[in-house]
């Protein structure tokens, strides 16, 4: 079983939940009105007046299997907006009740 960890610009929300629809990726925490900004180019989402985007973030838990088709979908929607700015890493899960 593996974590993947999303952090996206709010604008790929209907995107990124048609893409773990797909991937029979029921189960989610989302959050949204994260603040950040990309470590290699991206934009600062501050929601302030400089900065007004906003980020969100969704945690699924999936099958080992499931990662790489699901990571080369996340990087197509990236590829497609480049400046909205997408990340997901994958962390392993060792135990789950």
């Amino acid at each position: 079983m593996k974590a993947v960890f999303i952090a996206f610009d709010q604008a790929h929300l209907e995107m990124i939940q048609s893409i773990l629809d797909h991937h029979n990726c029921r189960g989610f925490s989302y959050w949204e009105n994260i603040q950040g900004r990309g470590s290699v180019k991206g934009e600062p989402h501050y929601g302030s007046h400089a900065w007004p985007s906003m980020n969100s973030a969704i945690l699924t838990m999936v099958e080992d299997q499931q990662v790489d088709g699901l990571l080369k979908l996340l990087n197509n929607l990236d590829k497609q907006k480049e400046a909205l700015g997408l990340r997901a890493f994958v962390w392993n899960i060792e135990q789950s009740i």
